[in-house]
């Protein structure tokens, strides 16, 4: 990223910074990579080491399903999923391996007064399908709506404020590593080049917000280890009168991507948005279709042959797909082909442009299901692409046999 400053520092690091009244201000180096990555130099109005009770929350495991079952294309119903839980505790997660964890998050309300949260073990990403609030950070404040990816940067600690009424459904992922712009879009010195899809100034850091000096019983739930412990604190984490540095949460919003397009049908890296560790994270926006006389603006079948393909839809119609609603997955894993379903690709010529709204991860290493996955899935997916009236209603049928309809 790039460098911002917030509020009061010094004028070297690691000098003295202190209040009106001569109260030393306590500095804190908060860095990845040890010291050699991307840092924040922060200036607390108390040491952010005074916790004084510390306990257990509860333990965070991630366990396969469905290792028995045949090899095959998934569609991930989750429309129905009923609100529950806050940001955090509502999450589900869907699909995970040792790179990434994702799923969807419906909260039925704001996180409990007094309580927050933080990723000890990897960055996040939540994005917006629905809802508006405040995503607030030790970092400052960032007012979110929908489509907006927030990216939050190992150990930071937040919550979200929700808007009164306002209804809520997220896509949520976290990984081990780093979450960035794709180097390609990058020159040497971290600015984005002119052929990137978007620019730093799409990109919006937190707002500058006064240090909050409460007393009281502040709690920070960190997610470390396979567990969440509970941090206790008598005065509030959002105590910062300034910080500076180049590592700090930012939203980018998915209506700010610039798609970029081609006299025929260009591939889907041209929709990352960010890279992480063996994953990429792609943005399918609204666009104008191939322009060659004779282009096929619908993608050409293609094998996933080493890597697993997972589409989230956000709105609109994907021009490739049929009977996917919004707020499903798809999952095209390694190994088999995928295309565009039957009828598609002859509707798809001629037309101008498509209203499509999707975000695509796909990872270089194999995905495995939970069981929450494959209690929402669409056994009848596989057999979408027969042709005819008559197929589809084989299909549904075979799909209503359950286990039946993938033999061994």
């Amino acid at each position: 990223m790039y460098y911002v400053r917030r509020g009061q520092v010094p004028q070297q690091r690691h000098t003295q910074l202190r209040s009106a009244d001569g109260r030393l201000y306590a500095e804190e180096l908060f860095g990845v990579e040890g010291f050699v990555g991307r840092s924040s130099l922060l200036y607390h109005q108390l040491p952010p080491t005074q916790t004084h009770k510390v306990e257990l929350v509860r333990e965070v495991e991630l366990i396969a399903v469905g290792e028995d079952q045949p090899h095959r294309h998934h569609l991930t119903k989750t429309d129905q999923i009923p609100a529950h839980g806050d940001a955090v505790t509502g999450r589900i997660p869907l699909y995970f391996n040792a790179d990434v964890v994702f799923g969807v998050a419906r909260p039925g309300g704001p996180m409990p007064p007094g309580t927050f949260y933080r990723n000890g073990e990897g960055d996040e990403v939540i994005f917006v399908h629905e809802g508006e609030g405040v995503f607030e950070s030790i970092f400052g404040s960032l007012r979110y709506g929908p489509g907006d990816y927030i990216v939050i940067p190992i150990g930071t600690t937040w919550r979200l404020e929700p808007e009164d009424g306002s209804a809520h459904r997220l896509l949520w992922l976290e990984t081990p590593g780093e979450i960035e712009p794709p180097r390609r879009y990058r020159n040497d010195y971290g600015q984005l080049l002119e052929h990137a899809p978007y620019y730093q100034r799409d990109i919006r850091p937190p707002d500058e917000v006064p240090p909050h000096t409460q007393e009281g019983d502040f709690v920070i739930h960190v997610k470390t280890r396979g567990r969440v412990t509970a941090y206790h604190y008598r005065h509030h984490p959002f105590d910062l009168v300034g910080w500076d540095g180049y590592l700090w949460p930012f939203i980018f919003n998915i209506g700010n991507f610039q798609p970029i397009t081609g006299r025929v049908h260009q591939p889907p890296p041209v929709h990352q948005t960010f890279q992480g560790r063996n994953f990429v994270l792609c943005s399918f926006v609204p666009r104008k279709f191939d322009y060659h006389p004779l282009a096929i603006p619908a993608p050409y079948n293609h094998s996933n042959i080493n890597s697993d393909e997972v589409i989230y839809y956000v709105a609109g119609n994907f021009m490739s797909r049929r009977g996917v609603e919004i707020s499903s997955f798809t999952v095209h894993p390694a190994g088999i082909p995928h295309g565009p379903h039957p009828g598609t690709v002859e509707a798809s010529i001629g037309k101008e442009g498509t209203e499509e709204l999707a975000v695509m991860v796909d990872t270089f290493h194999p995905l495995y299901f939970t069981k929450q996955a494959l209690e929402l899935d669409d056994p009848a997916y596989p057999y979408s692409w027969l042709p005819g009236e008559d197929a589809q209603r084989e299909a549904s049928e075979l799909a209503e046999r359950g286990p039946e309809a993938f033999p061994d």
